[in-house]
């Protein structure tokens, strides 16, 4: 039986996985003539990835999936050791980038290499962590988790309002965050103007 919270998974990923790779597109383009609004599309990008993933999404995997999954399926220990170190080190890292992305804006070109490195390492460092999740403990919880735990987790994953994923129950603010976004970025990333 097809389970809502792990379509909810792979569909937040997905929309993350979209959203670091945007990220990077925007970062090849450069700002051109336009570094305001450049530097604005990366502002709102990074904060939807430290609002939405590492608020919404890693609790829930933390707090719920992962302790059930290990519980009934011990082998998958060390797979969940290191999910729950990337979840540890990931809300800094997108908060290092943050500030990055603040230097190189304010103090000029001196800081772009310092923020493109972190970038670029950042991205390569999330799509493994999710790559992870997806092959060493969903099929596991597919395999091992009982009625009652989906159903809890189901429940609590319904909750998440990605306005990336499509999915219900929408949040006005992330809706209007997404939109700010694709308004704002140079097709092909939105369709704003450039």
């Amino acid at each position: 039986m097809p389970r809502s919270s792990l379509q909810t998974i792979k569909d937040e990923h997905a929309a993350l996985a979209a959203m670091l790779q945007s990220l990077l597109l925007m970062l090849d383009r450069g700002h051109g003539d336009e570094p305001e609004r450049f530097f604005d599309v990366l502002r709102a990008m990074l904060f939807y990835i430290d609002e939405f993933p590492e608020r919404l999404h890693h609790p829930k995997e933390s707090d719920l999936l992962f302790p059930r999954v290990v519980r009934l399926a011990p082998q998958t220990m060390e797979a969940v050791t290191q999910l729950e170190k990337d979840h540890a080190h990931s809300e800094a890292a997108v908060r290092e980038l943050q500030h990055l992305l603040l230097a190189w804006e304010l103090l000029g070109e001196s800081r772009h290499a310092a923020f493109d490195t972190a970038v670029r390492r950042y991205v390569v460092a999330y799509l493994a962590h999710m790559k992870l999740e997806e092959t060493a403990i969903l099929p596991v919880a597919q395999a091992v988790l009982s009625e009652a735990d989906w159903a809890e987790l189901d429940a609590a994953f319904a909750h998440n309002c990605d306005p990336l994923t499509g999915q219900h129950p929408r949040d006005p603010a992330f809706d209007r965050l997404f939109t700010r976004i694709v308004m704002r970025a140079p097709a092909p990333i939105g369709v704003g103007e450039g």
